[in-house]
Parts: structure tokens; C-alpha cells; sequence
């Protein structure tokens, strides 16, 4: 009988407390995902290049698991509250007839057993699935036949999600029970009378709402001017600005807004337009800590839902090759390492294999002409000319003495930077042998350089010097053509007036980051051998995938063959899948945990209002009954109900949206959030704010049927319908 009742009461607390089983599901599929991000092909795939880094990524899992459990513990905590204030009068009838404490709190520890239990295989299934999808999902965007895929269930995931969920739900559940002992049958059949509300006095109010604007603009003003300025301290200072001024303003705000019920006499009578907003401002003004607290979820849920839709953004810029040519790049012995790329096992993975010569020119003391080391290159000409080519604000700050040092930045003209990268790497520059540079405009299908004597091009490193395209510096192409049709000369090598090609194609030199240079010079073979430095010589061997295997495989399984070869045969070699797995670890790093919390916190918020005014509703539900015997019609009672929903899920949202759209604007302006791909920007922002709004228009259904059905459960009069 007493397990027939506790089954009977789960299952009817579940059908009218869906919000909160729902929550209680999704968070447990939360749980699981997060822990078994480990097992995830995308992480496994990663280990074997980013190993320190998805090491200490997957220590940090545990503490964003014990954070979210912390805040879970806190909703469930409430929403038992709400349960046990709705069944308040249930349990005094079984006291009255002859029930023991002790076995109503042991009652409701059962009950809450068995919601869990259902909540954590609802939640294991889904978050097992999502698990799957996720990892399927990634595992296509980076090429099929990267990593075998494989069911990725984590039997330590799940232990780790039973264990922490079943601890917060007894917890809580002990406390609220230790709670419930000590209270009266009486208070239990006829509820404690709601204490009467203070809304102070208009003054007061103002004051409330002056205060929380004032802090609310301070915590803006931090973070659109003063973001950097705060060192570590901006993130707590401008959090506690802002969360002081929602707290005050919503208090202020939600006792004023008895005013709105007077300000049109014809509205107030009509639709019970002013029972709902006297409902409405007794919500938030008996309760405004905790509307404010959602406000404050809501602006975090924002923000970190656009980090992570910044990082997506930048998901595929990860992944597609723009400067990037070669996918291998081999040192060592010449002999030794072109015997071996020529070889059986490597010939069917090797295509446009390119030996890259590549070094540092002497200075004028290395050709034994002088005791200083000056630069063999008079470049003032050019110099002049790209001084004369930066921005007036630029080149009145540079002519000044203003501008001490360079620095490379988007921010800065293509004038400019050229002119840091020139002067910081003039007195010895890099040379690149023509012949190798060719080999390289060969392997995409461009025209080789045919340099003259006297004739050399620049090199920049795409990856390094910011451009608009690969091929397009307009700003030095103008200059050079300019020089070319005068006839005038811009530089010179020992002595040697040199032309300069213009508009040649640019490309990386290798795989990785073997080379990791600015700029360099590349000059015809023989002024090469002649200027090169022997100390700073040195050969790379760079081949590609062959496109025939590629269309067959797929590049990455062909790349990973051809990876386990070379590291058998023991030569140092980098290859493009380093910096793949690198930018696929910052992907996955920067997105997985924002995402999370930010979805969490949306979840946790909507829960709590959704819950509070479901409370509410039945603290008053006595005050429906009296406008059914004034002659309200229950349609007429539901329509202020859902406006009351409305209003309740609008205010703290409409206040959370400014703060979460300043928060994203001073993090993109201080290049917190990148947004590289403006073209994917909107779809993907419209993308996320759609998904954002359909949670909260889920819940905001779902309440709007849970008070429906609740006031459908009133006795109503026969005449009345």
C-alpha cells in the first residue's frame, strides 16, 4: 500500500510538474556530455597532437561539472520547495490520518528516488545520443576517415552523473523534509497567510531605480571604454556593477508599476487589464532578488553563447587551407631525406616535392669589408615612399617620433606594416633561392619568376603580415609600378640597383612552423649562393598529398599514413595535421564549455521563473476564484494569465539583452571575440538567438498550460460558464 502510494504520488508529481522534470533531464544530459568529452573521437583524435593541452582541458571538466551540480543543487532546492508548498495541504491530511512524520519524510525521499532514476536514463539516452551526434558531427567537418569512429559511451560519465545528481537531489530533498518536520498540521492544511507586501513609497522607488541605473551605466561604461584598462580586474568589477544595478533597478522598477494601472481608465476595466498588472507587479516586486537573478543568468547566457558562436564562426576559417600549400615539410641530410621521399613506401603519398633553400644575406663585416655589420641593402627610396604612403595621422605620428617601434596589427595601414616588417629585418634579411620559390608557383598552377640579374620580388608571410588576399598588396604594387614605369630604383644589394617584381603570388613555405619568418628576399640562384649566409643555410624538403589519392581517401587518412611512415623512419618532419589538431583544440576548447554553461545558465533561469510563477498563481489562486463569482469568464482569467507569463519572461530578458549586447560589444571591440567570417556572422548569430528564444518560448508554453490547467482545477460556479 505505501509503495502503491509513493508510485502514485512520482508519477502524478511528474505529470503536473513537467518544467521541472524536463529540467531535470536536460541537465542530467548535460552532465553526462561534458563528462564524456574525453571518449569523444574529436578529443581522441587530438590527443595525438595536442596531448599537455587536452590533458589539462579535460582536468578543468570536473570543476565546470562541480560548478554546474553547485548550481543545480540550488534550483532543485527550490523547485522541491514549490512542490512541497503545492502538496502542503495533502500532507496534513495524512498526518491527520495517523501518517508519522518520519514516514512522510521517508515518503517524499522515495519519491524523489524514483523521479531521479527516471530523470537520469531520460537524461543518460539523450545525452548518450547528443554525445554521438556531436562526435559524428565534428568528425565530418574534419574530414572523413580521420578517426574510426566508434560508440564513444563513457561507463565513467555515467557513474560520475548518478553520483552527483543523486547527491544534490538528497540533499536537498533532507533539508526541505528537516523543514517540513518542523511545521504544524495547521500550517500544513491552511497554509501560512502571505505576509503583506511592502512597495514602499514612489521616492523610495525612484531612488531604488536612480541607483541601479547609475550603477548599470558605470558597469557599461567599464566594459565599452575601460575593458583592458582593469588588468584582471575589469571581469569581477564590471560583474558587481552590473549585478547591483539589475538588483536595484528591477526592485525599483517592479513596485512601480502600480502606476501603469492608472495612467489609461478605459484600459484598467477592460480584460482584467488591471488585475494583470497588479499580478504581474506583485511577482516582481515581492520577488525581485530572484527576477534579478535570472536577469543576471540570462546576460551571462548571452555572453558566453556568443563566445562560443565566435568560436564556431571561426570553425571553418579552421579548417580551410588559405596560405597553407604543403602538408609535410622533411629536414635533415639531403641524401638521406630525399632518398627516403623517393622511396617505395613514400612515392604513392608524395606529390610536387620541393627542396626549399633558404638563409639569412651576409652583412658588409661578413664579406670582410667592414668592422660593423651593416646591411648590405640601401632601401631609403622605398622607405621614403611608404612613409609618404601611410595614412597623414600615421605619418605625422611617425615623422613626430610618436611611434617608438613597430608593431603588425589589423588595425595599422598595409603602409605601415610593411615598413616594420622591411625595417626590423633589413639589416640581415632572408633570402629564398628563385629555383625553390618556383617549385612552389608550380605546385598552384602559377608562372615561374624568370628573375633577371639584377631583379629580385619581396616574400611576406601570409600568416604573419595581415592581408587582404594572398596575392593583393595594393598599397606596394602601386609603388613599384610607379618606380618601374619612371624608371627609378628603390633598392639595392651590394651596391647593385635591383627592380623589383610586383604582384607575385604568396604562398607558405612549409607545412607548419619550421619557418617562421616575416619577410624575405627572393633573388635569382646565383646572387643566392653568392650573399647567402653558411651559418644560416638551410634546406626544408616540402611535398604534398597527391589529389588522386586525395579524391579516393580524403585528405587526412592519406596524411596520417604517411605520418606513421616518416616517424618510423626516424627524420624530423612536420606536417599540416600539427597545426590542424592546434586549431581544432582552440575550436574545441573555446566552444564546448561557453556553450555549455551559457545553455545551463539559459535553462537554470527559465526554470526559476517559470516555477516562481507557478507559485504564485497558486498563493492567489483563491483571487480567480473571486473574479469567477464577479463574473469573470475563464477565457477571460486564462488571456491575463498568459499576459502575465509574457510580461514575466519579458522583463528580465528585455534587461538581460542590453547587458548582454554591451557585453559583447566591448569584448569585440578589445578583440576578446573575433569575428573573422563576416559573411557567417549574422546566419550564425540569428542562428543562436533563434535557439535562445525557443527555449524561452518552450517554457513560456509550458507555463501558460500549467496555469491553464490549474485553472481549470478551480470550482467554479454552474452559472459562470
Amino acid at each position: 500500500m505505501f509503495s502503491r502510494l509513493i508510485y502514485r504520488n512520482a508519477k502524478r508529481s511528474r505529470k503536473e510538474n513537467l518544467i521541472y522534470f524536463a529540467t531535470l533531464v536536460t541537465a542530467v544530459a548535460s552532465f553526462y556530455i561534458i563528462l564524456s568529452l574525453g571518449r569523444q573521437d574529436v578529443i581522441l583524435f587530438l590527443r595525438e597532437f595536442e596531448s599537455d593541452a587536452i590533458d589539462k582541458l579535460l582536468n578543468q571538466m570536473p570543476i565546470v561539472y562541480g560548478f554546474a551540480l553547485f548550481l543545480l543543487f540550488f534550483l532543485i532546492l527550490f523547485a522541491n520547495q514549490y512542490q512541497l508548498n503545492r502538496r502542503s495541504k495533502e500532507f496534513g491530511t495524512y498526518l491527520i490520518l495517523g501518517m508519522r512524520k518520519e514516514r512522510l519524510i521517508l515518503q517524499l525521499l522515495a519519491e524523489g528516488l524514483i523521479t531521479s532514476i527516471l530523470a537520469l536514463i531520460g537524461g543518460i539516452l539523450i545525452g548518450g545520443f547528443l554525445a554521438e551526434m556531436i562526435s559524428l558531427t565534428v568528425s565530418k567537418l574534419v574530414g572523413q576517415g580521420i578517426i574510426g569512429h566508434h560508440i564513444s559511451l563513457s561507463i565513467g560519465a555515467i557513474i560520475l552523473t548518478i553520483i552527483g545528481f543523486l547527491s544534490i537531489q538528497c540533499i536537498a530533498l533532507i533539508i526541505l523534509g528537516g523543514r517540513l518536520f518542523t511545521q504544524e498540521v495547521h500550517q500544513m492544511l491552511y497554509e501560512e497567510m502571505d505576509k503583506k507586501q511592502d512597495m514602499g513609497h514612489i521616492k523610495g522607488n525612484l531612488l531604488h531605480i536612480l541607483i541601479g541605473s547609475i550603477f548599470l551605466a558605470a558597469a557599461y561604461w567599464i566594459v565599452l571604454y575601460r575593458f583592458i584598462d582593469f588588468g584582471g580586474l575589469f571581469m569581477a568589477v564590471a560583474f558587481i556593477c552590473g549585478s547591483l544595478g539589475t538588483l536595484f533597478f528591477i526592485r525599483g522598477f517592479g513596485k512601480l508599476l502600480g502606476l501603469l494601472t492608472n495612467l489609461s481608465e478605459k484600459k484598467s476595466t477592460k480584460g482584467l487589464h488591471r488585475f494583470t498588472l497588479r499580478q504581474f507587479q506583485e511577482n516582481i516586486a515581492n520577488r525581485s532578488t530572484s527576477v534579478a537573478v535570472t536577469s543576471i543568468l540570462i546576460t551571462l547566457s548571452i555572453i558566453l553563447i556568443a563566445n562560443g558562436a565566435s568560436t564556431i564562426i571561426g570553425f571553418e576559417s579552421s579548417f580551410t587551407r588559405t596560405s597553407s600549400l604543403y602538408d609535410f615539410t622533411v629536414s635533415g641530410n639531403d641524401e638521406e631525406v630525399e632518398q627516403f621521399l623517393t622511396s617505395g613506401k613514400m612515392t604513392a603519398y608524395v606529390e610536387d616535392l620541393n627542396r626549399l633553400e633558404i638563409g639569412r644575406m651576409k652583412t658588409e663585416d661578413e664579406l670582410g669589408e667592414d668592422v660593423l655589420p651593416v646591411s648590405l641593402v640601401e632601401w631609403s627610396t622605398l622607405r621614403d615612399q611608404l612613409i609618404k604612403a601611410t595614412p597623414k595621422s600615421e605619418q605625422e605620428d611617425f615623422l613626430s617620433g610618436k611611434i617608438q617601434g613597430y608593431t603588425i596589427s589589423d588595425e595599422n595601414s598595409e603602409a605601415l606594416n610593411l615598413l616594420g616588417t622591411l625595417e626590423t629585418g633589413i639589416t640581415s634579411p632572408y633570402l629564398i633561392a628563385e629555383t625553390s620559390y618556383n617549385r612552389l608557383l608550380e605546385a598552384i598552377g602559377e608562372k615561374p619568376l624568370n628573375l633577371a640579374e639584377s631583379e629580385m620580388a619581396f616574400y611576406f608571410n601570409p600568416d604573419l603580415l595581415p592581408m587582404d588576399e594572398l596575392d593583393n598588396m595594393p598599397v606596394l604594387d602601386t609603388i613599384l609600378e610607379k618606380a618601374e614605369n619612371e624608371g627609378e630604383t628603390l633598392l639595392s644589394i651590394a651596391n647593385q640597383a635591383m627592380s623589383i617584381r610586383s604582384s607575385v603570388p604568396i604562398r607558405g613555405l612549409v607545412a607548419d612552423r619550421s619557418i617562421e619568418i616575416f619577410s624575405a628576399f627572393i633573388v635569382p640562384d646565383s646572387m643566392f649562393d653568392q650573399l647567402v649566409n653558411e651559418g644560416t643555410y638551410a634546406t626544408y624538403w616540402n611535398f604534398r598529398i597527391p589529389k588522386k589519392l586525395q579524391d579516393q581517401q580524403g585528405l587526412m587518412s592519406p596524411m596520417m599514413e604517411a605520418r606513421d611512415i616518416l616517424m618510423a623512419s626516424g627524420l624530423e618532419f612536420e606536417s599540416y595535421l600539427q597545426n590542424f589538431g592546434r586549431q581544432l583544440f582552440y575550436v574545441v576548447a573555446g566552444s564546448y564549455t561557453t556553450l555549455y554553461m551559457g545553455f545551463l545558465f539559459l535553462i537554470i533561469a527559465c526554470t526559476i521563473l517559470a516555477l516562481q510563477f507557478l507559485t504564485q498563481m497558486k498563493q492567489t489562486r483563491d483571487r480567480y476564484v473571486t473574479l469567477s463569482l464577479l463574473g469573470a469568464k475563464r477565457q477571460q482569467m486564462k488571456k491575463s494569465m498568459h499576459r502575465q507569463v509574457l510580461c514575466i519572461f519579458l522583463l528580465p530578458m528585455s534587461l538581460a539583452c542590453i547587458s548582454g549586447v554591451i557585453g559583447i560589444r566591448g569584448m569585440i571591440s578589445f578583440a576578446m571575440l573575433y569575428f573573422e567570417n563576416e559573411v557567417l556572422l549574422y546566419p550564425i548569430a540569428f542562428s543562436f538567438a533563434a535557439v535562445v528564444m525557443v527555449i524561452v518560448v518552450i517554457y513560456g508554453v509550458a507555463v501558460s498550460r500549467a496555469a491553464d490547467h490549474e485553472i481549470d482545477k478551480l470550482n467554479w460556479k454552474p452559472h459562470i460558464d
